[in-house]
């Protein structure tokens, strides 16, 4: 079989257990949700909740469906959803549809500059490391990687807008433009630096030391050390034959911190107020909103599920040898 039909395989098959598996994580959503401590009605009313008497309060519940149990509310989730009708979100007071069309696209630009700073950071590190294990550039790097592993993001973030952002002024501390000016494509470049840079650097550290490990692994392998025996240029060795053997192992790295990039956009959009979907998961978790929080679970795990099908199928369709069916 081809590697195309390979790959096609593989994505059909993973396809059949993603519906499913997104059924399940939108039932334990509305599970857990259910036995959390904070009431919605009190999330809802705000401020003017101590204004409301008690039949008020349970006429409100009633109405906005908050009666019900967590199961018949996840069964009538369902039901809409396969109607094409996501909800209402309490939290924001507007159809769940309409914020995930206005934040959608925010978090996908950060995500997507935040991933590929990390992609092309870490190959290049990584790569550099590999190839000169033991030697300064090793050493400095690798460190650099152990050091920054080690700091919880948030705090990296928080460091980032003390330095950048409020004591050198190179940057903006948050937002997508200045308090009362309009959002523009070049007040978003402005605005969208700092986080996506930081975002895709909390990724560095296990992309760095992966790739770093697998290229000073092919290094020790039997083929390179004839190639170097025979006499072959080094340059020809790095290139032709330890950096592509190392693709497929840094492809499904790169799948496996998936969830990782997904957890570190919601820190930094909160931290840096990005109106993307990472701080309204927030939001909808503290105010227990059932259907804005449900959509947002699913959708990153369908996400992470794509992101890890599409590492899977290019690592089929580079290398022959993978088993497509493992």
């Amino acid at each position: 079989m081809t590697g195309g039909g390979r790959a096609g395989k593989l994505i059909a098959r993973r396809l059949v257990f993603a519906v499913p598996l997104a059924g399940l994580v939108s039932l334990a959503v509305f599970a857990l949700a259910a036995a959390s401590p904070f009431d919605p009605l009190d999330a809802y009313l705000g401020a003017h909740g101590d204004g409301f008497t008690e039949a008020q309060r349970m006429e409100l519940r009633d109405r906005l469906g908050l009666g019900h149990s967590w199961f018949d509310a996840w069964r009538g989730w369902v039901g809409d959803l396969v109607h094409g009708e996501f909800g209402e979100s309490r939290s924001y007071r507007q159809p769940v549809a309409e914020v995930l069309v206005e934040r959608l696209p925010w978090s996908l630009l950060l995500g997507a500059l935040g991933g590929v700073i990390a992609l092309v950071l870490a190959a290049l590190l990584g790569a550099w490391a590999g190839l000169r294990r033991g030697g300064l550039v090793d050493r400095t790097i690798s460190a650099c990687a152990v050091v920054l592993q080690a700091v919880p993001p948030f705090v990296l973030a928080l460091g980032a807008v003390l330095l950048f952002a409020l004591t050198l002024r190179w940057f903006p501390a948050s937002g997508l433009t200045d308090p009362g000016g309009a959002v523009t494509a070049a007040s978003t470049a402005r605005h969208v630096v700092l986080p996506a840079a930081l975002l895709g650097v909390t990724q560095l550290p296990w992309l760095v030391l992966g790739l770093r490990e697998t290229v000073a692994g092919t290094l020790d392998s039997d083929a390179i050390k004839g190639a170097r025996a025979r006499g072959m240029p080094w340059r020809v060795i790095a290139f032709r034959h330890v950096l592509p053997v190392a693709v497929v192992p840094f492809l499904a790295l790169c799948g496996a911190r998936l969830p990782e990039l997904v957890v570190g956009a919601t820190v930094v959009e909160t931290i840096f107020s990005w109106p993307g979907l990472g701080s309204a998961t927030v939001e909808a978790a503290r105010s227990v909103d059932f259907p804005l929080l449900a959509i947002l679970t699913v959708l990153i795990t369908v996400v992470v599920l794509l992101g890890n099908l599409a590492a899977d199928a290019a690592a089929v369709l580079i290398d022959p040898r993978i088993d497509a069916d493992g």
